[in-house]
């Protein structure tokens, strides 16, 4: 699995930088969570969240009961702040990717929690799913990413995804934090700068230019030749006679 958090954070009038997706390793398994929404809901229920994990995280042998202990913490956080926010004009909002395994799991696991604190599992069928501003890049992951790609490979395309979004979206930029889970277990995980990936950037910008500049043309052609083409006299002496 591979997880990309861009670390943007609109306050006010202000863009700050803060982390998105949190890390988590003990004993043999490890998972992590990316959220996106309102910062105030993800900072509060992630902290009850870990409080939460240091008492009981020897109970959870299946990661779909860490992800419904992460949830419940949304619901708490509801109860506590969703009138306070809906009075000051904000809506209550946090969407999340949780994706790990743990003891008892067969496999990796891969869910997406909503605001309601609801959850449904992505499966092989979706090779990837995007929160937060995801219209600009998810042309680039559509035509290009299979479930069965390497990680090489979906990283590449992950980064291209960014890139689009990036150029499109105020809301989004660079660092982006990177996290990779490997089916041993393993976790690695790195940020990183504009000028890390301006020549993947750039290359990708010229290329795509250069992609169009080089698309069968005959159609365009025969149009732009039919609106260029001079009129036929006859046609011109029509027109005057019948003014």
């Amino acid at each position: 699995m591979i997880g990309i958090a861009d670390t943007r954070v609109i306050s006010g009038n202000e863009n700050i930088s803060g982390r998105k997706i949190s890390v988590y390793e003990h004993d043999g398994h490890s998972f992590f969570l990316m959220t996106s929404g309102l910062r105030s809901v993800r900072d509060k229920a992630v902290a009850y969240f870990e409080e939460m994990l240091e008492e009981e995280e020897r109970t959870m042998d299946r990661f779909f009961k860490v992800v419904n202990s992460f949830a419940a913490q949304i619901r708490r956080v509801a109860a506590e702040d969703r009138q306070a926010l809906e009075e000051g004009g904000l809506r209550f909002n946090i969407f999340c990717i949780m994706g790990g395994k743990m003891a008892n799991d067969s496999e990796h696991r891969l869910y997406l929690l909503y605001p309601e604190a609801n959850w449904v599992e992505i499966g092989p069928g979706t090779p990837y799913h995007i929160i937060g501003s995801g219209g600009y890049g998810k042309p680039v992951l559509d035509r290009t990413l299979k479930f069965d790609d390497s990680m090489q490979f979906a990283l590449k395309v992950g980064c291209l995804a960014f890139d689009s979004t990036r150029i499109s979206a105020a809301d989004v930029d660079f660092p982006i934090d990177v996290v990779l889970l490997f089916a041993d277990g393993r976790l690695a995980q790195h940020r990183f700068e504009k000028e890390d990936l301006i020549e993947i950037s750039e290359g990708w910008h010229e290329r795509l230019r250069n992609s169009v500049a080089n698309l069968p043309a005959a159609w365009l052609n025969r149009f732009f030749d039919e609106i260029e083409a001079p009129r036929h006299p006859e046609a011109l002496t029509s027109e005057r006679v019948g003014r």
